[in-house]
């Protein structure tokens, strides 16, 4: 260990590993809570408040796509921040960047100022790179056969906050009507407020950090801060054909969620939904994606890796079609966010597992970072793509070609088990 990392970790003996551990989820899942409701108290109306502010449709996609890319790009500085200095700094600067960036979407949106207004979603997304990286805190002291279970625990956290999010958007929105400020802009005022709760919340009471105190308890031959480095996160994950599937697996699983989700209340209002309902069908939906999360984890653990991989492909899959064929009915197109959400929690959780399980210990950190740059870098992909397809030709399609995605996943997941058990 560095000598910056010697004096951020406390010694640990090993029997206090199960108290410490215990702690360290409760503080990650209370995190989780208020990070899930800042995330979706604002994400709810971003395609909303884009359409309003552009003036068109066809660019509304780009909001939730600018979160996205955001995150992608803050993924692999926060991931050396916290590869250097450990969880805690990175999860608490992550939280302070959203709140800059929700507040710049406020002022954005009261100006009618569409590059504004994508600066600041872009910005709002360090807070969503927060709550992912939070699952892989929570695997850092995890035992190896309940690493999924301890990922799909803090996942299951955001299911409070992120299910109520939606829900308070509207409130929200009427809260800043006499402030002069846009309906569609007030729940990010809030969000703004919940992130700055988040971050001090993870600054007072995520101690011990877990990374650093999980290097701590390595072997010795574990502890090079070279094999450490953003370079060593893509060497591990290159030399790892199960690693490359689990890259594939979360960035497939997120590309369809994000494209199909994204576009959803755009589709919805083309069918006479109120924002109100637009609000239910996308809570239940972050309610497929979350609060199911630790029976994908036990899953994960009991039937291993490869099965959960499979699961996520067969529910976004029926999710795609659900939602595809809906139509006017906006029963189903819930139905379809619904089991969406499940086979995106599925994906993330066997996928986080897997890429976790199949990299060394001193690299974890940097390919963790790399592998969310990977998907949020093809979500945003998608999600920039999705109202483009919408505009041009409609939301089936753009179901449709979300499905297509999952081909080579499947091919992917059949090869690498067919491999392993050749092997064996």
């Amino acid at each position: 260990m560095t000598s910056v990392e010697r004096q951020l970790a406390a010694p640990v003996d090993a029997e206090e590993i199960p108290a410490l551990r215990r702690r360290i989820t409760a503080v990650l899942i209370a995190g989780q809570i208020l990070g899930g409701l800042g995330v979706a108290t604002g994400i709810a109306l971003a395609t909303v408040l884009a359409k309003q502010v552009s003036g068109t449709e066809s660019l509304s996609g780009l909001a939730p796509t600018a979160t996205v890319t955001g995150t992608a790009v803050l993924s692999v500085p926060l991931a050396a921040l916290m590869t250097a200095r450990g969880r805690r700094p990175g999860l608490v600067l992550a939280y302070l960047i959203g709140a800059s960036g929700a507040g710049v979407v406020v002022v954005a949106a009261c100006m009618g100022s569409f590059p504004l207004l994508l600066l600041g979603m872009a910005g709002f997304g360090a807070a969503s790179s927060a709550n992912l990286q939070a699952r892989f805190a929570a695997a850092d002291l995890a035992e190896p056969q309940r690493r999924a279970r301890a990922i799909s625990n803090v996942v299951w956290a955001t299911t409070i906050g992120a299910v109520l999010g939606p829900n308070i958007a509207a409130p929200a929105g009427r809260s800043v009507s006499g402030l002069g400020i846009p309906e569609a802009a007030g729940p990010f005022l809030w969000a703004a407020g919940v992130f700055l709760l988040s971050a001090l919340l993870v600054a007072v009471l995520l101690r011990p950090d877990p990374l650093l105190t999980a290097r701590a308890l390595a072997p010795v031959e574990e502890q090079s801060a070279q094999a450490r480095s953003i370079r060593a996160g893509f060497a591990a994950v290159a030399a790892s054909p199960r690693a490359r599937l689990a890259l594939v697996t979360v960035a497939v699983s997120h590309t369809a969620m994000v494209s199909i989700m994204s576009m959803t209340p755009v589709d919805l209002g083309h069918h006479g939904a109120s924002i109100d309902l637009i609000g239910l069908v996308i809570s239940g939906h972050i309610a497929g994606m979350y609060a199911f999360s630790p029976l994908m984890g036990r899953l994960s653990d009991r039937l291993g890796r490869l099965s959960g991989i499979g699961l996520a492909v067969g529910l976004l899959a029926c999710a795609a079609l659900l939602a595809g064929t809906a139509g006017g009915s906006h029963g189903q197109i819930a139905a379809g966010l619904f089991v969406l959400g499940l086979g995106w929690s599925s994906g993330l959780v066997s996928g986080s597992a897997l890429l976790t399980d199949s990299v060394p210990q001193a690299a974890r950190a940097a390919a963790q970072g790399v592998s969310d740059l990977t998907m949020n870098t093809a979500a945003g992909l998608g999600g920039a793509t999705a109202g483009l397809v919408v505009a041009q030709a409609s939301y089936g399609w753009l179901n449709l070609l979300a499905a297509c995605l999952l081909v080579p996943l499947g091919g992917l997941a059949l090869f690498t088990r067919r491999r392993g058990r050749s092997r064996r």
